[in-house]
Protein backbone atom coordinates (compact mmCIF):
# COMPACT_ATOMS: atom_id res chain seq x y z
CA UNK A 1 0.00 0.00 0.00
CA UNK A 2 0.95 3.37 -0.78
CA UNK A 3 1.71 6.25 1.76
CA UNK A 4 0.12 9.32 1.49
CA UNK A 5 2.66 12.65 0.45
CA UNK A 6 2.50 15.22 3.09
CA UNK A 7 0.19 17.44 0.61
CA UNK A 8 -2.22 14.63 -0.22
CA UNK A 9 -2.33 14.24 3.83
CA UNK A 10 -3.04 18.09 4.15
CA UNK A 11 -6.15 18.54 1.72
CA UNK A 12 -7.92 15.31 4.06
CA UNK A 13 -6.88 16.61 7.70
CA UNK A 14 -8.01 20.04 6.87
CA UNK A 15 -11.22 19.52 5.42
CA UNK A 16 -14.03 20.49 6.63
CA UNK A 17 -17.85 20.91 6.21
CA UNK A 18 -17.29 24.83 5.49
CA UNK A 19 -14.31 23.84 3.94
CA UNK A 20 -14.53 20.38 1.49
CA UNK A 21 -11.35 19.35 0.10
CA UNK A 22 -12.22 18.55 -3.48
CA UNK A 23 -11.71 19.01 -6.94
CA UNK A 24 -14.92 18.86 -9.72
CA UNK A 25 -15.01 18.91 -13.75
CA UNK A 26 -18.01 19.71 -15.75
CA UNK A 27 -18.61 18.49 -19.09
CA UNK A 28 -21.26 19.89 -21.25
CA UNK A 29 -22.54 17.35 -23.85
CA UNK A 30 -24.53 17.82 -27.46
CA UNK A 31 -26.26 14.34 -28.02
CA UNK A 32 -25.63 12.97 -32.11
CA UNK A 33 -28.26 13.26 -34.40
CA UNK A 34 -31.12 10.87 -34.13
CA UNK A 35 -30.00 9.78 -30.89
CA UNK A 36 -32.70 7.30 -29.01
CA UNK A 37 -34.35 8.12 -26.11
CA UNK A 38 -32.12 6.15 -23.69
CA UNK A 39 -28.64 7.42 -25.05
CA UNK A 40 -27.55 8.76 -22.25
CA UNK A 41 -27.85 6.11 -20.09
CA UNK A 42 -26.37 3.62 -22.43
CA UNK A 43 -23.22 6.25 -22.57
CA UNK A 44 -23.09 6.65 -18.50
CA UNK A 45 -23.43 2.43 -18.70
CA UNK A 46 -20.74 1.67 -21.07
CA UNK A 47 -18.56 4.74 -19.51
CA UNK A 48 -18.53 2.80 -16.15
CA UNK A 49 -17.50 -0.04 -17.68
CA UNK A 50 -16.45 -3.47 -15.80
CA UNK A 51 -15.95 -2.18 -12.43
CA UNK A 52 -14.01 -5.59 -11.88
CA UNK A 53 -10.95 -3.70 -13.47
CA UNK A 54 -11.51 -0.39 -11.62
CA UNK A 55 -7.91 1.05 -10.60
CA UNK A 56 -6.17 3.31 -8.51
CA UNK A 57 -7.36 5.64 -7.30
CA UNK A 58 -11.22 4.89 -8.00
CA UNK A 59 -11.24 1.85 -5.70
CA UNK A 60 -8.64 3.44 -2.81
CA UNK A 61 -9.52 5.04 0.71
CA UNK A 62 -7.33 6.19 3.36
CA UNK A 63 -6.18 3.96 6.31
CA UNK A 64 -4.98 5.04 9.53
CA UNK A 65 -2.73 3.30 11.78
CA UNK A 66 -1.35 3.77 15.58
CA UNK A 67 2.01 2.82 14.12
CA UNK A 68 2.57 3.71 11.09
CA UNK A 69 1.64 6.99 8.44
CA UNK A 70 -1.47 6.89 6.75
CA UNK A 71 -1.89 4.69 3.72
CA UNK A 72 -3.86 3.88 0.88
CA UNK A 73 -5.79 0.69 0.69
CA UNK A 74 -7.59 -1.20 -1.58
CA UNK A 75 -12.14 -0.91 -0.62
CA UNK A 76 -13.03 -5.01 -0.44
CA UNK A 77 -16.86 -3.66 -0.41
CA UNK A 78 -16.71 -1.02 -3.61
CA UNK A 79 -20.09 -0.86 -4.93
CA UNK A 80 -20.39 1.69 -7.96
CA UNK A 81 -24.03 2.49 -7.48
CA UNK A 82 -22.32 4.51 -4.44
CA UNK A 83 -20.28 7.27 -7.13
CA UNK A 84 -22.54 7.31 -10.25
CA UNK A 85 -26.09 9.10 -10.19
CA UNK A 86 -28.44 10.72 -12.28
CA UNK A 87 -30.41 14.03 -11.91
CA UNK A 88 -33.01 15.96 -14.13
CA UNK A 89 -33.34 19.74 -13.64
CA UNK A 90 -35.86 21.59 -14.50
CA UNK A 91 -37.01 25.79 -15.13
CA UNK A 92 -36.66 28.10 -17.85
CA UNK A 93 -32.75 27.84 -18.60
CA UNK A 94 -30.76 24.96 -19.15
CA UNK A 95 -27.12 26.47 -17.63
CA UNK A 96 -28.67 28.60 -14.78
CA UNK A 97 -30.49 25.42 -13.96
CA UNK A 98 -27.30 23.66 -14.31
CA UNK A 99 -25.26 25.71 -12.27
CA UNK A 100 -27.86 25.53 -9.67
CA UNK A 101 -27.14 22.31 -8.71
CA UNK A 102 -23.61 22.32 -9.41
CA UNK A 103 -23.12 24.73 -6.27
CA UNK A 104 -25.16 22.37 -4.13
CA UNK A 105 -23.27 19.55 -5.38
CA UNK A 106 -20.31 20.87 -5.02
CA UNK A 107 -20.95 22.38 -1.62
CA UNK A 108 -21.09 18.49 0.37
CA UNK A 109 -18.21 16.60 1.32
CA UNK A 110 -18.13 13.02 0.37
CA UNK A 111 -18.22 10.13 2.65
CA UNK A 112 -14.86 9.07 3.67
CA UNK A 113 -15.95 5.56 3.94
CA UNK A 114 -15.64 4.76 0.64
CA UNK A 115 -13.57 6.44 -2.59
CA UNK A 116 -13.83 9.73 -2.55
CA UNK A 117 -15.44 10.70 -5.93
CA UNK A 118 -18.60 10.60 -7.54
CA UNK A 119 -19.83 10.79 -11.25
CA UNK A 120 -23.09 13.06 -11.92
CA UNK A 121 -25.56 12.96 -14.78
CA UNK A 122 -27.46 15.64 -15.69
CA UNK A 123 -30.71 16.02 -17.77
CA UNK A 124 -33.46 17.95 -18.19
CA UNK A 125 -34.91 21.10 -20.04
CA UNK A 126 -32.54 21.15 -23.37
CA UNK A 127 -33.34 17.60 -24.71
CA UNK A 128 -30.46 18.13 -26.81
CA UNK A 129 -27.67 18.40 -24.64
CA UNK A 130 -26.83 16.81 -21.11
CA UNK A 131 -24.16 17.35 -18.66
CA UNK A 132 -21.15 15.25 -16.05
CA UNK A 133 -20.13 16.76 -13.45
CA UNK A 134 -17.40 14.62 -11.56
CA UNK A 135 -15.48 15.35 -8.57
CA UNK A 136 -12.90 13.97 -6.82
CA UNK A 137 -11.35 14.63 -3.52
CA UNK A 138 -7.85 16.73 -3.98
CA UNK A 139 -5.82 13.97 -1.91
CA UNK A 140 -6.23 11.46 -4.73
CA UNK A 141 -5.17 13.99 -7.30
CA UNK A 142 -4.60 17.50 -8.25
CA UNK A 143 -6.77 19.63 -11.03
CA UNK A 144 -4.00 19.23 -13.76
CA UNK A 145 -3.78 15.35 -13.49
CA UNK A 146 -7.61 15.17 -13.30
CA UNK A 147 -7.87 16.49 -16.68
CA UNK A 148 -5.93 14.51 -18.23
CA UNK A 149 -7.67 11.70 -16.76
CA UNK A 150 -11.00 13.05 -18.08
CA UNK A 151 -9.46 14.10 -21.58
CA UNK A 152 -7.88 10.72 -22.14
CA UNK A 153 -11.04 9.42 -21.73
CA UNK A 154 -12.56 11.33 -24.47
CA UNK A 155 -12.33 10.68 -28.14
CA UNK A 156 -11.21 12.52 -31.00
CA UNK A 157 -13.93 11.85 -33.45
CA UNK A 158 -17.51 11.85 -33.63
CA UNK A 159 -17.32 8.52 -35.27
CA UNK A 160 -15.98 6.39 -32.35
CA UNK A 161 -18.82 4.56 -30.47
CA UNK A 162 -16.64 2.67 -28.35
CA UNK A 163 -16.28 4.13 -24.87
CA UNK A 164 -13.67 4.34 -22.52
CA UNK A 165 -13.96 4.17 -19.36
CA UNK A 166 -12.08 6.96 -17.35
CA UNK A 167 -10.12 4.66 -14.97
CA UNK A 168 -8.46 2.37 -17.96
CA UNK A 169 -6.32 5.55 -18.79
CA UNK A 170 -4.66 5.53 -15.78
CA UNK A 171 -1.12 3.70 -15.74
CA UNK A 172 -1.21 0.45 -14.18
CA UNK A 173 0.97 1.11 -11.16
CA UNK A 174 -0.35 1.59 -7.72
CA UNK A 175 -0.46 5.22 -6.66
CA UNK A 176 3.09 6.52 -6.20
CA UNK A 177 4.57 9.80 -4.89
CA UNK A 178 8.12 10.83 -4.32
CA UNK A 179 7.01 12.34 -1.23
CA UNK A 180 5.47 10.51 1.21
CA UNK A 181 6.76 11.25 4.30
CA UNK A 182 5.17 13.69 6.70
CA UNK A 183 8.17 15.03 7.82
CA UNK A 184 9.28 18.35 5.68
CA UNK A 185 12.68 17.58 5.76
CA UNK A 186 11.86 13.76 4.87
CA UNK A 187 9.83 14.81 2.03
CA UNK A 188 13.08 17.49 0.63
CA UNK A 189 15.17 14.37 1.13
CA UNK A 190 12.90 12.21 -1.10
CA UNK A 191 12.36 14.66 -3.27
CA UNK A 192 15.96 15.80 -4.17
CA UNK A 193 16.71 11.98 -3.84
CA UNK A 194 20.68 12.15 -3.54
CA UNK A 195 22.23 14.14 -0.66
CA UNK A 196 23.80 16.65 -3.49
CA UNK A 197 20.23 16.93 -4.77
CA UNK A 198 18.86 17.67 -1.21
CA UNK A 199 21.65 20.16 -0.65
CA UNK A 200 20.21 21.60 -3.26
CA UNK A 201 16.68 21.66 -2.31
CA UNK A 202 17.41 23.19 0.95
CA UNK A 203 19.48 25.56 -0.37
CA UNK A 204 16.72 26.59 -2.56
CA UNK A 205 14.22 27.02 0.32
CA UNK A 206 16.76 29.06 2.12
CA UNK A 207 16.71 31.14 -1.20
CA UNK A 208 13.14 31.90 -1.12
CA UNK A 209 13.13 32.48 2.55
CA UNK A 210 15.74 35.45 1.72
CA UNK A 211 14.06 36.67 -0.69
CA UNK A 212 10.65 37.29 1.51
CA UNK A 213 12.48 38.82 3.98
CA UNK A 214 14.58 41.38 1.73
CA UNK A 215 11.47 42.48 -0.07
CA UNK A 216 9.59 42.59 3.50
CA UNK A 217 12.55 44.95 4.78
CA UNK A 218 12.01 46.89 1.67
CA UNK A 219 15.47 46.46 0.13
CA UNK A 220 14.10 44.89 -2.59
CA UNK A 221 10.96 46.65 -4.71
CA UNK A 222 8.33 44.32 -6.07
CA UNK A 223 11.13 41.11 -6.88
CA UNK A 224 8.48 39.02 -4.86
CA UNK A 225 5.08 39.28 -3.46
CA UNK A 226 4.90 39.03 0.37
CA UNK A 227 2.87 36.56 1.87
CA UNK A 228 -0.21 37.59 4.59
CA UNK A 229 0.06 41.32 3.18
CA UNK A 230 -2.79 41.43 0.98
CA UNK A 231 -6.03 43.72 1.84
CA UNK A 232 -8.97 41.73 3.85
CA UNK A 233 -11.76 44.26 3.79
CA UNK A 234 -13.40 42.80 0.36
CA UNK A 235 -15.70 40.09 -0.49
CA UNK A 236 -12.98 37.96 -1.52
CA UNK A 237 -11.96 36.40 1.99
CA UNK A 238 -12.47 36.12 4.81
CA UNK A 239 -13.47 32.70 6.86
CA UNK A 240 -14.15 30.57 4.54
CA UNK A 241 -17.90 29.58 4.59
CA UNK A 242 -20.56 26.53 3.38
CA UNK A 243 -22.10 26.68 0.48
CA UNK A 244 -20.95 27.00 -3.23
CA UNK A 245 -21.85 28.85 -6.51
CA UNK A 246 -20.24 28.79 -9.58
CA UNK A 247 -20.05 31.03 -12.85
CA UNK A 248 -18.31 30.82 -15.74
CA UNK A 249 -17.01 33.01 -18.71
CA UNK A 250 -15.73 31.87 -22.05
CA UNK A 251 -13.38 34.10 -24.68
CA UNK A 252 -12.55 33.13 -28.49
CA UNK A 253 -9.19 31.84 -28.76
CA UNK A 254 -8.28 34.03 -31.48
CA UNK A 255 -8.65 37.19 -30.03
CA UNK A 256 -6.14 35.80 -26.96
CA UNK A 257 -4.08 34.80 -29.89
CA UNK A 258 -4.40 37.87 -31.63
CA UNK A 259 -3.97 39.94 -28.19
CA UNK A 260 -0.74 38.01 -27.58
CA UNK A 261 1.21 38.50 -30.48
CA UNK A 262 0.25 42.38 -30.81
CA UNK A 263 1.67 42.71 -27.25
CA UNK A 264 4.30 39.86 -27.36
CA UNK A 265 2.59 38.64 -24.52
CA UNK A 266 1.86 34.65 -23.34
CA UNK A 267 -1.76 33.37 -22.43
CA UNK A 268 -1.34 33.98 -18.69
CA UNK A 269 -0.69 37.76 -19.22
CA UNK A 270 -4.01 38.22 -21.32
CA UNK A 271 -5.80 36.20 -18.67
CA UNK A 272 -4.21 37.72 -15.68
CA UNK A 273 -4.86 41.27 -17.11
CA UNK A 274 -8.27 41.09 -17.85
CA UNK A 275 -9.29 38.91 -14.44
CA UNK A 276 -7.21 42.00 -12.82
CA UNK A 277 -9.19 44.58 -14.28
CA UNK A 278 -12.80 42.43 -13.79
CA UNK A 279 -11.74 41.70 -9.90
CA UNK A 280 -11.75 45.64 -9.58
CA UNK A 281 -14.96 46.38 -11.26
CA UNK A 282 -16.61 44.22 -8.84
CA UNK A 283 -15.23 45.32 -5.91
CA UNK A 284 -16.12 48.79 -7.30
CA UNK A 285 -19.82 47.67 -7.47
CA UNK A 286 -19.14 46.18 -4.05
CA UNK A 287 -17.78 49.35 -2.78
CA UNK A 288 -14.92 47.62 -1.75
CA UNK A 289 -12.23 48.60 -4.25
CA UNK A 290 -8.42 48.49 -3.32
CA UNK A 291 -5.99 51.16 -4.20
CA UNK A 292 -2.88 48.45 -3.61
CA UNK A 293 -2.48 45.76 -6.15
CA UNK A 294 -4.43 42.51 -5.81
CA UNK A 295 -2.65 38.79 -4.85
CA UNK A 296 -3.20 36.03 -6.15
CA UNK A 297 -2.42 32.76 -5.11
CA UNK A 298 -0.78 30.73 -8.51
CA UNK A 299 -0.57 26.68 -8.48
CA UNK A 300 2.55 25.98 -10.71
CA UNK A 301 3.11 22.43 -12.01
CA UNK A 302 6.23 20.67 -10.51
CA UNK A 303 5.70 17.24 -12.55
CA UNK A 304 8.94 16.64 -14.69
CA UNK A 305 8.07 15.98 -18.39
CA UNK A 306 6.80 11.66 -18.44
CA UNK A 307 5.48 12.15 -15.21
CA UNK A 308 2.51 9.79 -14.67
CA UNK A 309 2.12 8.93 -11.31
CA UNK A 310 -1.14 9.75 -8.96
CA UNK A 311 -1.27 12.70 -6.19
CA UNK A 312 -0.42 16.39 -5.98
CA UNK A 313 2.74 17.70 -7.49
CA UNK A 314 2.47 21.05 -7.30
CA UNK A 315 3.62 24.84 -5.87
CA UNK A 316 1.75 27.77 -5.13
CA UNK A 317 3.51 30.79 -6.07
CA UNK A 318 2.16 34.79 -4.84
CA UNK A 319 1.85 37.17 -8.00
CA UNK A 320 1.06 40.63 -6.88
CA UNK A 321 -1.02 41.90 -9.97
CA UNK A 322 -1.32 45.37 -11.48
CA UNK A 323 -1.69 49.16 -9.56
CA UNK A 324 -4.80 50.34 -9.59
CA UNK A 325 -5.29 51.73 -13.32
CA UNK A 326 -8.07 52.36 -15.90
CA UNK A 327 -5.70 51.99 -18.61
CA UNK A 328 -5.68 47.67 -19.65
CA UNK A 329 -2.60 48.30 -21.40
CA UNK A 330 -0.29 49.65 -19.11
CA UNK A 331 -2.54 46.86 -16.64
CA UNK A 332 -0.97 44.09 -18.95
CA UNK A 333 2.52 45.40 -19.35
CA UNK A 334 2.73 45.82 -15.38
CA UNK A 335 1.69 42.26 -14.58
CA UNK A 336 3.64 40.92 -17.56
CA UNK A 337 7.15 42.23 -15.93
CA UNK A 338 5.62 40.99 -12.40
CA UNK A 339 5.41 37.23 -13.88
CA UNK A 340 8.57 37.43 -15.08
CA UNK A 341 10.03 38.01 -11.90
CA UNK A 342 7.79 35.22 -10.57
CA UNK A 343 9.38 32.82 -13.59
CA UNK A 344 13.15 33.97 -12.20
CA UNK A 345 11.86 33.05 -8.95
CA UNK A 346 10.49 29.81 -9.82
CA UNK A 347 13.44 28.45 -12.26
CA UNK A 348 15.97 29.91 -9.39
CA UNK A 349 15.31 26.89 -6.95
CA UNK A 350 14.73 23.06 -7.51
CA UNK A 351 10.73 21.87 -7.17
CA UNK A 352 10.93 20.17 -3.82
CA UNK A 353 12.13 24.17 -2.56
CA UNK A 354 8.59 25.18 -4.19
CA UNK A 355 6.51 22.40 -2.51
CA UNK A 356 8.54 22.70 1.15
CA UNK A 357 7.52 26.49 0.77
CA UNK A 358 3.83 25.48 -0.05
CA UNK A 359 3.64 23.04 2.60
CA UNK A 360 4.91 25.61 5.41
CA UNK A 361 2.89 28.70 3.97
CA UNK A 362 -0.23 26.40 3.79
CA UNK A 363 0.13 25.16 6.62
CA UNK A 364 0.08 28.52 8.19
CA UNK A 365 -3.09 29.78 6.85
CA UNK A 366 -4.94 25.94 7.31
CA UNK A 367 -4.16 26.46 11.14
CA UNK A 368 -5.66 29.74 10.71
CA UNK A 369 -9.06 28.42 8.86
CA UNK A 370 -8.49 25.31 11.65
CA UNK A 371 -9.50 28.25 14.29
CA UNK A 372 -11.63 29.92 12.36
CA UNK A 373 -9.33 33.08 12.42
CA UNK A 374 -10.48 33.76 8.57
CA UNK A 375 -12.34 37.38 9.46
CA UNK A 376 -9.24 38.32 11.66
CA UNK A 377 -5.63 37.15 10.10
CA UNK A 378 -4.65 38.85 6.87
CA UNK A 379 -5.32 35.65 4.10
CA UNK A 380 -2.56 34.62 2.19
CA UNK A 381 -3.87 36.40 -1.16
CA UNK A 382 -6.57 37.73 -1.98
CA UNK A 383 -7.47 35.16 -4.21
CA UNK A 384 -6.65 31.50 -5.94
CA UNK A 385 -6.15 31.55 -10.49
CA UNK A 386 -4.95 28.67 -11.67
CA UNK A 387 -4.11 27.91 -15.59
CA UNK A 388 -5.17 24.11 -16.74
CA UNK A 389 -4.32 23.23 -20.04
CA UNK A 390 -6.99 21.62 -22.39
CA UNK A 391 -7.06 20.13 -25.92
CA UNK A 392 -7.01 21.99 -28.97
CA UNK A 393 -9.63 20.30 -31.04
CA UNK A 394 -12.93 19.04 -29.80
CA UNK A 395 -13.93 15.78 -27.52
CA UNK A 396 -16.60 13.32 -28.24
CA UNK A 397 -18.31 10.86 -26.08
CA UNK A 398 -20.23 8.29 -28.33
CA UNK A 399 -20.95 10.78 -30.93
CA UNK A 400 -21.76 13.39 -28.35
CA UNK A 401 -20.09 16.45 -28.88
CA UNK A 402 -18.34 17.83 -25.70
CA UNK A 403 -19.21 21.39 -26.54
CA UNK A 404 -17.56 22.82 -22.88
CA UNK A 405 -15.47 21.86 -19.90
CA UNK A 406 -14.97 23.62 -16.71
CA UNK A 407 -12.71 23.01 -13.66
CA UNK A 408 -14.62 23.54 -10.40
CA UNK A 409 -12.24 23.99 -7.54
CA UNK A 410 -11.83 23.73 -4.36
CA UNK A 411 -11.48 27.14 -2.21
CA UNK A 412 -8.46 28.08 -0.19
CA UNK A 413 -8.31 29.11 3.46
CA UNK A 414 -9.77 32.52 3.92
CA UNK A 415 -10.86 32.73 0.07
CA UNK A 416 -14.19 33.04 -0.81
CA UNK A 417 -13.13 32.56 -4.42
CA UNK A 418 -11.18 30.55 -7.45
CA UNK A 419 -10.83 31.27 -11.13
CA UNK A 420 -9.47 27.94 -12.85
CA UNK A 421 -8.71 28.83 -16.53
CA UNK A 422 -9.02 25.80 -19.33
CA UNK A 423 -8.50 26.28 -22.69
CA UNK A 424 -10.61 23.70 -25.21
CA UNK A 425 -11.35 23.57 -29.08
CA UNK A 426 -10.38 27.25 -29.77
CA UNK A 427 -12.02 28.81 -26.16
CA UNK A 428 -9.90 30.13 -23.16
CA UNK A 429 -12.68 29.25 -20.71
CA UNK A 430 -13.02 30.47 -17.13
CA UNK A 431 -14.19 28.09 -14.09
CA UNK A 432 -16.03 30.43 -11.31
CA UNK A 433 -16.42 29.05 -7.63
CA UNK A 434 -17.01 31.06 -4.73
CA UNK A 435 -18.93 30.57 -1.75
CA UNK A 436 -22.76 31.81 -1.23
CA UNK A 437 -21.35 34.78 0.65
CA UNK A 438 -19.59 36.34 -2.02
CA UNK A 439 -22.97 38.56 -4.05
CA UNK A 440 -23.09 38.41 -7.56
CA UNK A 441 -20.83 35.98 -8.98
CA UNK A 442 -22.15 35.50 -12.26
CA UNK A 443 -21.45 39.55 -12.53
CA UNK A 444 -17.88 39.02 -12.35
CA UNK A 445 -17.93 36.79 -15.05
CA UNK A 446 -19.52 39.04 -17.23
CA UNK A 447 -16.78 41.26 -16.12
CA UNK A 448 -14.35 39.48 -17.59
CA UNK A 449 -16.09 39.71 -21.00
CA UNK A 450 -15.88 43.41 -20.52
CA UNK A 451 -12.24 43.28 -19.85
CA UNK A 452 -11.30 41.25 -22.77
CA UNK A 453 -13.42 44.23 -24.54
CA UNK A 454 -11.45 46.84 -23.18
CA UNK A 455 -7.99 45.22 -23.21
CA UNK A 456 -8.57 44.85 -27.32
CA UNK A 457 -9.50 48.64 -27.60
CA UNK A 458 -6.36 49.83 -25.65
CA UNK A 459 -4.22 47.56 -27.60
CA UNK A 460 -5.23 47.55 -31.29
CA UNK A 461 -5.10 51.77 -31.80
CA UNK A 462 -1.88 51.79 -30.22
CA UNK A 463 -0.67 49.17 -32.65
CA UNK A 464 -2.08 50.98 -35.30
CA UNK A 465 -0.78 54.65 -34.21
CA UNK A 466 2.80 52.84 -34.08
CA UNK A 467 2.59 50.89 -37.43
CA UNK A 468 1.93 54.11 -39.59
CA UNK A 469 4.76 55.74 -37.64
Amino acid sequence: MAKLSVMDLAFFLTETDASPKHVGGLLMFRKPAKAPANYVEQVVEEYAGNVDEIRAPFNQIIQFSAFSAPRWKCDLDFDISNHIFFHTIEGADFRESLYELIGDLHSSRMDRARPMWEMHVIQGIDDQRFAIYTKLHHAYADGVTMSSWLVNSLSKSARTQAVTPIWSVLPQKRLQNTADSISIMKMLTQLGGRSSDYVKALTGLTKLSAQLALETLNLTKNAVAVPFKANSSTPLTGQVSAGRQIATAAVDMERVHRLRKLTRSTLNHIALTCIDGALHRYLQDCGTDINEPITIQMPVNLRQSGDDSLGNKIGIVLVELASKTTDPYERLREIGFTLRNVRYQIDGVPPASVMAYTVLLGGVSLIGEALKLGDVLPPLGNTLVSNVPGPAKALYLKGAKLEEMYPISALTPSNHLNITLYSYDGRLQFGLVATTAMPNLEVLGNYIHDAFDDLEEAVFPSTLAKTKK
